[in-house]
């Protein structure tokens, strides 16, 4: 395998405590991902997620994770916790994200499921929006929670699309599989959730270990 030219950045999603906040910042994760208040077993509270993210701030970018959030809970975000980035797991349509980029100071990332070449075109239309695209997998057939079931995307679809310079991976990673989807996907931003958990919202430190060092040791 050759070596390749970037050092993928990781974001570390569904965290619920600080211990697990104080390991993915010691591994080295750029980012720090908090699902707050939507349908997931991650789930935090606009309350619960104000301690983790204050002692964070410039230690690493940090990720309010929402689906189909109204404006009460986006002003609440904003406000108490200063994220900076939110994380769009929903149904949001371009306008949608288009009128909330001209209303607030943090960066936007969408959430698209990918199961088909059809639906690489559909994120290539928000790409001009928000400040990039995160490439997920489709939730299993009837469920209601967006992300977390450590599904992977097919990477030849990824692969074979254009790509624009800046997206994130999701789905399915964990230390065994990362190193595989750098070097099919060049994904310059690798997003871990359940990969790195011993349960659902508890991380295990020795997983975030030895995803970290799978990633750095990807070349």
């Amino acid at each position: 395998m050759s070596s390749l030219s970037f050092s993928p950045t990781v974001k570390i999603c569904g965290l619920t405590r600080a211990e697990d906040v104080q390991d993915a910042i010691s591994a080295g994760a750029g980012f720090l991902g908090f699902i707050v208040e939507a349908n997931s077993p991650r789930r935090v509270s606009v309350s619960e997620a104000k301690p983790l993210f204050s002692p964070t701030k410039g230690l690493a970018k940090r990720v309010a994770v929402t689906v189909n959030a109204d404006d009460h809970l986006l002003d609440r975000i904003a406000r108490d916790l200063a994220p900076d980035f939110v994380q769009f797991h929903g149904d949001e349509t371009v306008d949608r994200l288009a009128q909330i980029s001209k209303r607030y100071d943090f960066g936007l990332i969408k959430a698209i499921p990918i199961v088909t070449d059809e639906d690489m075109k559909t994120a290539g239309e928000y790409a001009g929006i928000v400040d990039f695209v995160l490439f997920d997998a489709k939730p299993p057939k009837g469920s209601q929670v967006r992300g977390g079931h450590g599904v992977a995307i097919d990477w030849d679809i990824i692969a074979r699309a254009p790509t624009p310079k800046t997206f994130a991976l999701a789905g399915g990673l964990n230390p065994d599989t990362v190193r595989e989807a750098i070097s099919r996907t060049k994904a310059p931003i690798l997003d871990v959730s359940s990969g790195v958990e011993s349960a659902p919202g508890v991380k295990d430190v020795f997983k975030i270990q030895a995803f970290m060092k799978a990633v750095n040791s990807h070349g």
